[in-house]
């Protein structure tokens, strides 16, 4: 039985039992998964609006040849979106949505190329599925829509279920923590519970902490300092840094958003050290060169005596 939330992060607040942690991980490194981010959106952040053209058709062909670049460039898995999680983003409508996202997602498919849809509509959920996703990324985690979490309890489909307090038009007023790490740990586990008690196999379940949705700069931190406690949860963990603001806050005050990638992959490498399952990126290259280096230090601990 796994431990409690709060008990994971105090044996994980001590040195000792963190280093000795370290050590365990090290010796037993699996390299995470390169989500690599497909925003087939008019407005995201970083990336909005770059597959935007007057033909659909045309506008599927441009995602698919950047789908392909994110793969070739190391990505194992391509996470297509249609709808914008942005702070202050409203909502798009679902067909909307599942017209951007569903013919990428089985163009990638018949390519071979593995495949998971960021979405909070169950409907686009579904038509993703049937379209050859693998796995439902819900920034939710199942409640924005309350026929998501029968939906993927049916399909028995992976299911990323993350850290959530309210749709991004509003959530940056919900980042009011006390003990940020302690508090967002317990609300993950207990949307996982929620998750389980739904008929979500277990198993099935990837947990992801949410890093920028409802969390100040320092909240964020907290969690990546906070990591081995959400690894502790016993699910894969997927981490999400990607070119996020508070990213941002290391560099020039003028800096573009590409060069965010740097300090995104440098906490790559340090969750690669923690454990991840994956990483959700922008760069795939660059990550996968991060990770070329945790393999080789890793590597480095078989010639020590």
């Amino acid at each position: 039985m796994n431990a409690a939330p709060s008990e994971t992060l105090d044996a994980a607040s001590h040195p000792n039992e963190r280093a000795d942690d370290q050590a365990r991980a090290a010796r037993h490194h699996t390299r995470p998964h390169i989500m690599g981010i497909l925003n087939v959106t008019p407005d995201s952040f970083s990336d909005g609006g770059a597959f935007e053209r007057d033909d659909r058709t045309e506008r599927t062909r441009a995602a698919v040849r950047a789908a392909e670049r994110l793969a070739a460039d190391g990505a194992t898995i391509v996470d297509v979106g249609g709808e914008s999680t942005r702070p202050g983003a409203r909502r798009v409508p679902q067909g909307e949505e599942a017209q951007r996202v569903v013919p990428v997602v089985r163009a990638l498919a018949e390519r071979g190329i593995a495949v998971s849809v960021d979405t909070m509509n169950a409907t686009t959920a579904a038509a993703a599925l049937d379209a050859g996703a693998t796995w439902i990324n819900d920034v939710s985690g199942g409640r924005a829509d309350e026929a998501m979490l029968p939906l993927v309890a049916d399909r028995d489909t992976p299911f990323v279920l993350s850290h959530w307090r309210g749709h991004s038009i509003g959530m940056n007023a919900l980042a009011d923590y006390a003990d940020p790490a302690r508090e967002i740990l317990d609300e993950l586990a207990r949307a996982r519970d929620a998750a389980v008690a739904a008929g979500l196999a277990a198993e099935r379940i990837v947990l992801d902490p949410g890093l920028g949705f409802a969390k100040r700069a320092a909240d964020n931190w907290a969690v990546l300092h906070a990591l081995p406690s959400f690894v502790a949860l016993g699910h894969p963990l997927l981490v999400g840094a990607s070119r996020k603001r508070f990213t941002a806050d290391l560099l020039a005050a003028d800096a573009p958003v590409t060069d965010r990638d740097l300090p995104t992959a440098i906490i790559s490498a340090l969750c690669a050290r923690e454990g991840v399952w994956g990483l959700r990126v922008h760069d795939a290259a660059v990550t996968r060169i991060a990770l070329d280096v945790v393999d080789a230090w890793t590597r480095g601990a078989d010639h020590v005596d």
